[in-house]
């Protein structure tokens, strides 16, 4: 089959620690291997797709990509547009009344000369990127579709390590790092630390053992009460984890009664059954996205978990933060700059070839780093609790590690 000649790059969703990387790798490899493949980058991902709305490669962006790994967030811009939601399109005036999203997205590629296409994001943006790619096929469009796998969540199937999860955890640490010094601000205080994840806990996990991590590094002076019992992660929250209120906020009453200060971690998403019952019962509305999602900035956990534990172990003070955004702006690490590289590298490769899937280490595959198949990739992937080093965790900070609960839903 011929080479590409023009070539298309998105990114969309939510940010993660690793879509600029991803960007400037991509140009880098084209570069490498055929400099005369042109390259257009769309502006706030699908938006930009169905506005023909594009930044062209120059040269002097060629030259300088890999200033790209020095910045978080996404040069290109991010947009939520979910291709299938006709009406929501409609609305955003996207397209017009009566108009396919699908047709129109396809069309344009076709009208920018644009042979390969690369998506990067989460699960939605690889659900649509199935969605488009399918449709291309189906009406003959000769066009490939290839996707790259980022959430900070870490819960595509059948992808073992989504890009920018283990840059997220890092930074989250970092974060509370700071944070963990209001411990001292006031007497009997409780910090809730909220961490992204929607259906799956493995960034909350990751986030506590890196910051514990840290901790083991510190040296204390607990003869003028700088101690480690005051820094650690006393309790740690995920979706896929049942929750004894009861029984954790005895075991935490007794330790704010010894230590003075507690410190939570909680993934967005556990306990949002009981809020959205708490809120339905009240009459009150909850908040979706474009997908259907919960919004969970809207409803608030962490400041729901404050609240629960407040009252039941005697807090004076409760301070709740969020980690997220901090997290996932940031610029990839190392660590995540070699996956990315990696994956970015196959992605050139599968362009050649005309190749369609997402690139990821397959999971059910012996883990090979492939371009898995489109209709395999899911979102809510769940965390496996009974993950050794999370396992560990839990026994060293003195927490039982509940029942596994059901996320798949």
């Amino acid at each position: 089959m011929n080479k590409p000649k023009k070539v298309a790059i998105l990114t969309a969703g939510g940010l993660a620690p690793c879509l600029n990387s991803a960007i400037g790798s991509l140009i880098e490899r084209y570069t490498e291997i055929d400099p005369s493949i042109e390259i257009i980058c769309y502006r706030s991902g699908y938006k930009g797709l169905l506005l023909g709305d594009s930044y062209p490669v120059t040269q002097e962006v060629r030259e300088n990509a890999g200033l790209l790994h020095r910045f978080g967030g996404s040069a290109i811009g991010n947009s939520r547009v979910k291709l299938t939601n006709v009406a929501d399109c409609v609305k955003r005036g996207l397209v017009q009344e009566g108009e396919n999203p699908q047709k129109v997205a396809a069309d344009q590629l076709i009208k920018d000369g644009v042979d390969i296409l690369h998506t990067i994001g989460g699960d939605d943006t690889n659900t649509a990127a199935a969605d488009l790619a399918k449709f291309l096929a189906e009406n003959d469009y000769g066009l490939t579709v290839i996707g790259l796998p980022k959430t900070v969540d870490n819960d595509v199937f059948p992808i073992k390590q989504s890009l920018g999860a283990w840059t997220a955890a890092e930074q989250g640490a970092r974060y509370f790092w700071n944070v963990v010094a209001e411990n001292n601000a006031n007497p009997r205080m409780l910090i809730v630390h909220e961490v992204m994840g929607r259906n799956c806990g493995w960034l909350t996990a990751a986030t506590a053992q890196q910051y514990r991590k840290l901790l083991d590094k510190a040296e204390w002076l607990p003869g003028l009460g700088l101690s480690r019992e005051s820094y650690e992660v006393h309790a740690v929250f995920v979706p896929e984890m049942a929750i004894d209120l009861a029984a954790e906020a005895e075991r935490l009453r007794a330790l704010m009664d010894t230590v003075d200060c507690i410190n939570i971690f909680v993934s967005e998403g556990a306990g949002v059954e009981a809020i959205v019952a708490e809120m339905q019962a009240k009459g009150q509305d909850v908040p979706r996205d474009a997908f259907g999602h919960i919004k969970l900035d809207a409803i608030n956990p962490g400041k729901w978990f404050g609240e629960q534990f407040a009252a039941m172990i005697g807090a004076e003070k409760t301070l709740v933060q969020k980690s997220g955004y901090f997290a996932r702006a940031a610029a990839s690490n190392i660590e995540d700059v070699r996956l990315i590289k990696s994956c970015a590298d196959l992605a050139v490769e599968c362009a050649m070839r005309r190749e369609s899937g997402v690139i990821g280490h397959d999971e059910d595959n012996g883990n090979v780093l492939r371009a898995i198949e489109f209709p395999r990739i899911k979102g809510g992937k769940p965390f496996d609790i009974e993950t050794p080093w999370f396992t560990e965790t839990l026994a060293e900070i003195g927490q039982a590690k509940g029942e596994k609960v059901d996320v798949s839903h």
